[in-house]
């Protein structure tokens, strides 16, 4: 993040350790998933831990980083941009948690013949966020970079919703009851929204782009 923290080798790496816990909460989620589909409920639940503690020390680490670039005055033509890109980041994180925590909550029944849909939304899902992640990366490092992995999140984002599209028309044209039908499209939906707070951070990340070069 040379690009902008040269005298500030701290708030750097705390930068660096923010998202690199952004990408460990994306990779437990899709562990959490697996385990779910799999009815490994004990480990599953023991990845929800971990991601609950992932959740709270990237709250602690985001809220340290605000701190020192309002009280230190760092960064301050783009202080405002950073400062968003860090808040709406955080959203994506909240929402994977979150989502994995209403598995556990609500135990939806994943019918067998969308195991394997359910295991690609998640993946998907989650390749939108580390691409946003190393989007972000790279407007610190490499803003060069940065269109690439902003079209990855898009291609990730539609192939998510035509994933989700699939596991709706399937479930609604099975003869379950409605609520079983409603509570499938429930948790496909919540899923999908991981995808799409990662294609409104990059929408911010284009936007600070190109304010970069104005």
């Amino acid at each position: 993040m040379s690009l902008f923290f040269k005298k500030t080798k701290k708030l750097e790496s705390e930068m660096d350790e923010y998202l690199d816990l952004v990408i460990k909460g994306g990779l437990i989620f899709k562990l959490g998933i697996k385990c779910y589909t799999d009815g490994q409920m004990d480990e599953f639940e023991n990845h929800l831990k971990d991601l609950r503690k992932i959740e709270d020390r990237a709250d602690d680490l985001r809220r340290n980083i605000e701190i020192k670039l309002y009280s230190r005055t760092l960064i301050p033509e783009a202080r405002g941009d950073v400062l968003g890109l860090l808040e709406s980041c955080d959203k994506v994180l909240n929402i994977t948690t979150e989502t994995l925590l209403e598995f556990s909550v609500e135990i939806p029944e994943i019918l067998p013949e969308l195991k394997q849909d359910f295991l690609y939304i998640a993946d998907s899902s989650i390749s939108c966020l580390e691409n946003t992640v190393s989007g972000i990366r790279a407007y610190f490092k490499n803003i060069d970079a940065v269109r690439d992995y902003v079209t990855k999140v898009q291609f990730y984002k539609k192939e998510t919703n035509k994933i989700a599209e699939r596991i709706k028309r399937t479930i609604f044209r099975t003869d379950f009851e409605l609520s079983r039908k409603i509570h499938i499209r429930y948790f496909t939906f919540h899923i999908e929204r991981i995808a799409e707070q990662a294609e409104d951070v990059c929408d911010r990340l284009s936007i600070a782009i190109v304010k970069r070069f104005e």
